[in-house]
């Protein structure tokens, strides 16, 4: 089992910056790949970026390559998400979520756990 905690999202105008951080409770944490995913109203629950349990290999929607940059830190139990240049399309709910195996996929139904979420609000 593992639990997931998000925190960082808050208002910020647009071309700031936000660095989201995913605190996970677990002795394994490190043996999970982890996701970023966003959802905005009204829309579903978008991929944007996953990373390997060594944190050694990423993988970002293409839309987001070069603005948003996940890392994680297997000592702290934390990965977290750089996020610079926003813009107000960036504003949805952030989740981040955990998965076993070795797939950096995109699909939100691979992964095991999910926390709340934390909200991110771009303002123009």
């Amino acid at each position: 089992q593992v639990q997931l905690v998000e925190s960082g999202g808050g208002l910020v105008q647009a071309g700031g910056s936000l660095r989201l951080s995913c605190a996970a409770s677990g002795r394994t944490f490190s043996s999970y790949v982890m996701g970023w995913f966003r959802q905005a109203p009204g829309k579903e629950r978008e991929f944007v970026a996953a990373i390997s349990w060594s944190g050694g290999s990423t993988y970002y929607t293409d839309s987001l390559k070069g603005r948003f940059t996940i890392s994680r830190d297997n000592a702290k139990n934390t990965v977290y998400l750089q996020m610079s240049s926003l813009k107000p399309e960036d504003t949805a709910v952030y989740y981040c979520a955990a998965r076993g195996g070795l797939v950096l996929g995109p699909r939100v139904d691979k992964y095991d756990y999910w926390g709340q979420g934390t909200q991110v609000t771009v303002s123009s």
